[in-house]
């Protein structure tokens, strides 16, 4: 019988040509036409957004509708009594703990429903049937059970993040090309090596995508969790502040959730161009 090690060699090693390949082109491209980075445009739009907020404020007939100014004197009141940090860190610790454990729990998920048909068959009517109903509707039976602790708290933000994540990463398994798989069978390469090999790094770019949609679940459902009687934490903040009509202070929790969300995405989406620099996407 044929060994097939040389053979599969052979493979890794034109994968790898083929990979430094397109990045030596795509590099090649970007120097011959770099696109103009879009800083200014940054700028620009976010100046011209706090502009026009101003602006509305300000011809408001409505004397609760915060100005800049008055945003900002809150920022600075919230950081001298410390209350912004510790609301910011309770609510970030929530974020981080639920979106990562739903994430763990996603992707072998996901991965287990694309490659194994009775995987799909026993999972997928559940992951589909929660996938229809909001978190926040479980908020009740999930009080009865776990209580108002913290865990309850994680559990709904890890409910949200697993159902944005799961159905990408099934996808992306189910989206891999075939011709590949295939071609690793042909070569004789086991259905493990071609799970690592093959499905794996196709699937990455589908799974990232699903991390990134789940993050922005994640910060939305804090919000709520924290209503379940929350000590601290942004959502937490902006209830105490709604209560005595300080809109100042609820517009302070909306831009650092907005700014937090943001810097974590643009975390995730490094990675991502890290670990998939061999796709060819647009500029």
């Amino acid at each position: 019988m044929t060994d097939i090690k040389p053979q599969m060699e052979a493979v890794t090693l034109a994968n790898e040509t083929v990979r430094k390949t397109g990045s030596a082109r795509r590099r090649s491209l970007a120097e011959q036409g770099k696109p103009k980075p879009l800083t200014w445009l940054y700028v620009s739009t976010l100046v011209g957004g706090i502009a026009l907020w101003w602006g509305v404020a300000a011809l408001s007939n409505n004397v609760l509708a915060p100005t800049p100014p008055e945003v900002v004197r809150s920022f600075g009141e919230a950081i001298a009594d410390g209350s912004l940090w510790k609301n910011t860190a309770a609510s970030v610790q929530r974020v981080v703990t639920g979106f990562v454990l739903g994430v763990a729990v996603a992707i072998p998920a996901g991965f287990l429903m694309g490659w194994y048909r009775w995987g799909r068959g026993l999972l997928e009517p559940w992951v589909q049937f929660f996938r229809t109903v909001p978190p926040l509707a479980l908020i009740p039976l999930v009080i009865v059970f776990l209580g108002i602790g913290e865990p309850a708290k994680i559990f709904v933000i890890f409910l949200a993040a697993f159902l944005s994540c799961v159905l990408a990463t099934f996808q992306g398994v189910r989206n891999v090309d075939s011709t590949l798989i295939n071609a690793a069978r042909v070569l004789g390469a086991k259905d493990g090596t071609i799970f690592l090999k093959v499905v794996v790094p196709a699937s990455l770019p589908f799974i990232f995508v699903g991390t990134r949609v789940a993050l922005g679940a994640a910060w939305a459902t804090v919000v709520a969790s924290e209503l379940i009687a929350a000590a601290f934490g942004l959502g937490r903040m902006m209830q105490a502040a709604s209560q005595f009509l300080d809109t100042p202070r609820i517009v302070v929790g909306i831009i650092m959730i907005g700014l937090l969300g943001f810097i974590m995405d643009r975390l995730l989406l490094l990675l991502e161009r890290k670990l998939t620099g061999w796709q060819e996407v647009r500029a």
